[in-house]
């Protein structure tokens, strides 16, 4: 199958032991937003536009409704027809990760199942956000989802949004699951990451753009971006460099990367809005976002893409 080729193609290994593990969704993924019409329509052509034109650009992955694909807002059937039609759109050249976690397990479960039959190839599932379920309970959770579909499993831990911590013992104990195979941390916990990775075979995925070259030096499989949306090809060059031993040239595109990262992730504004008028103002599918969510100014747009072209000047390669 060519999504297996490329990911034994494009990977850094990591180890269980001694036993070398690619990647299981291969290393360069982009959390992809989802695009609406002007009305507010989930917009299935935009989609397939912005998927192709983003593994055109390198990436192995994409996943679909997580937080930056507005999966709060999106309806079951939503989340369903998107996968159908990026799948459509890509075929077998990327896997596709579909955002399944809620606050309810019951309901979780459903949206497996159902991101399976449309054609996922695996599932993102946050820890329940809200109710701040406590560790055996969240581990009982995430066994029932890994229990009952076929799937593979990235579980995502990010505390700051959920409320709760997947704690380092729980992902241990939860690594004996078949099913469950990797982790999207946005911790900011790189003792407790590196716990897990010393103990455990998971594939580590750093969430957050400003760790990306931070947890790939301590063997992390890859990154899931949301600035990958508009420089598909940054990161993935950052990895290159690394493999290639030229940690220095790693660096300078992280820090490099900062001038985008800090205007879109940490401006006061959530990185889905400040990606679509990002996006918008290049011409590239987007739409708006949906409430209670709101569009950013025509100061921010313009700012955001400024940062973008300056980061982006001399370097066709990183452009979306």
């Amino acid at each position: 199958m060519e999504l297996q080729r490329r990911a034994a193609d494009t990977t850094p290994m990591t180890t269980d032991g001694d036993r070398p593990v690619p990647p299981p969704f291969g290393r360069a993924l982009c959390a992809m937003i989802t695009p609406f019409t002007d009305s507010g329509a989930l917009d299935l052509d935009g989609a397939q536009r912005l998927a192709d034109r983003l593994v055109a650009a390198g990436c192995d992955g994409l996943v679909l409704s997580g937080t930056t694909g507005e999966s709060p807002t999106t309806t079951d059937a939503e989340k369903s027809a998107l996968v159908t039609a990026v799948r459509e759109a890509v075929g077998s050249r990327a896997a596709l990760v579909a955002g399944v976690g809620t606050a309810d397990t019951r309901h979780t479960v459903e949206l497996a199942l159902a991101a399976e039959k449309a054609g996922a190839d695996g599932l993102l599932v946050v820890a329940p956000y809200y109710s701040r379920p406590p560790q055996d309970a969240l581990e009982a959770h995430f066994r029932e989802i890994a229990d009952a579909c076929g799937l593979p499993l990235a579980l995502y831990d990010i505390p700051g949004r959920t409320g709760t911590r997947i704690e380092p013992d729980t992902l241990v104990r939860l690594a004996d699951h078949p099913r469950v195979v990797a982790v999207k941390d946005c911790s900011y916990d790189l003792l407790g990451t590196q716990k897990v990775m010393s103990r455990t075979g998971l594939a580590y995925y750093a969430g957050c753009d400003e760790q990306i070259l931070a947890l790939y030096a301590l063997g992390a499989a890859g990154y899931v971006s949301t600035v990958a949306n508009v420089v598909p090809g940054l990161f993935r060059a950052l990895l290159d460099a690394f493999d290639a031993g030229d940690t220095g040239g790693a660096a300078r595109l992280q820090r490099r990367a900062l001038a985008l990262i800090e205007p879109m992730m940490a401006a006061g504004l959530p990185g889905t809005v400040t990606t679509k008028a990002l996006l918008g103002a290049l011409g590239l599918p987007s739409g708006p976002v949906r409430a209670p969510l709101r569009a950013a100014d025509r100061e921010t747009t313009a700012a955001l893409l400024a940062a973008w072209r300056g980061l982006t000047s001399g370097a066709a390669q990183f452009q979306a």
